[in-house]
Order: structure tokens, then C-alpha cells, then sequence
């Protein structure tokens, strides 16, 4: 997936590190920093199990690589024209989950780029994700990817959160 945002790639790069900054928009809200690497544990909300994590390659602003239970995702910033374009990766256990992942994910990027405004805005994730969109994005991806990889139906539980 790749979305430019009006940020500038040092703000774009604490906002997918930052615990703090995470945890208003991302599914992956890690238990320390993910500027170094080493391991770290991940919680989609407090009450979840852990998620064993590993941070693997650290290129700041620029790359970021990192493991999230059994998937690495990369995460790539670009300088680009009045903000950043942010470039995000993951290679999945089960492909045929792509669909889903990528609704998801287009679910938080969008609640990510809102950060520009400073608004205290929900953090959309699990079930709340539903009531923006995500069942018609993951469609949107479902038709998109059918000659690609054969498309799987959403898991009942992933990383530990109900979906």
C-alpha cells in the first residue's frame, strides 16, 4: 500500500514508532519504541495477549522492518512535494488473507493521515472498523486480488482481537 500524507518524514517516522502515536491509529501498539532493533511485544488494546514482535531493520526517517507475530511488514518513507509518501509491505503467513489485511490497512492509513489535524479522533480498529468502510474495501481488494491468489474468508480472531 502506498498513501502520501501531508507530514513531513520525521513527524510520518515517530508515528509509525512512537508507542504513544500508535496506539491512536494502528492495530500494532508495541511495548517500547520501535527505533532500535531487538525484540518487543505488540497489543492491539490492553486487554489482548501478547504479540511477540521484532524489530529488524531501522533506517530512520526512511525504513523501518519489522516482524508482528508470524508477518514482517516494511514500512518505506519517501520526502515528496508538501509532505511524505509512507510505502507499507507485509508479507503474510496466509495469502489468501491479503483482501483482508489490505482493507484493514487502508482502514488505519485513513485514520492515520487525520492526525494532521490534531483532533482527538477514535482509533479504529477490531469490530469499530466495520462502521468505516472495512467490509467494502476488503470486497474492493477481494476482486482485485481473485486472479493473483485464491482469497480467504476473514479469520474469526486475528492477533488475538476479535474482528
Amino acid at each position: 500500500m502506498r498513501r502520501r500524507f501531508p507530514h513531513d518524514p520525521q513527524r510520518l517516522w515517530a508515528m509509525i514508532t512512537d508507542p504513544e502515536r500508535l496506539a491512536r491509529w494502528s492495530p500494532i501498539v508495541p511495548d517500547r519504541p520501535l527505533t532500535t532493533p531487538g525484540p518487543a511485544s505488540c497489543r492491539e488494546t490492553p486487554g489482548d495477549d501478547r504479540i511477540d514482535a521484532e524489530v529488524l531493520v531501522v533506517d530512520a526517517p526512511r525504513r523501518l522492518v519489522h516482524r508482528w507475530g508470524p508477518e514482517l511488514l516494511s514500512w518505506t518513507i519517501a520526502q515528496a512535494e508538501g509532505g511524505a509518501i509512507l510505502e507499507l509491505r507485509q508479507t503474510l503467513r496466509e495469502p489468501g488473507y491479503a483482501s483482508v489485511y489490505a482493507g484493514g490497512w487502508q482502514v488505519c492509513l485513513g485514520r492515520l493521515a487525520a492526525e494532521e489535524h490534531r483532533v482527538e479522533r477514535e482509533r479504529v480498529v477490531g469490530e469499530r472498523a466495520w462502521a468505516y468502510g472495512c467490509q467494502e474495501l476488503i470486497e474492493q481488494h477481494r476482486a482485485a486480488l481473485a486472479d493473483q491468489v485464491p482469497q480467504r474468508p476473514m479469520p474469526p480472531t486475528s492477533h488475538g482481537g476479535e474482528r
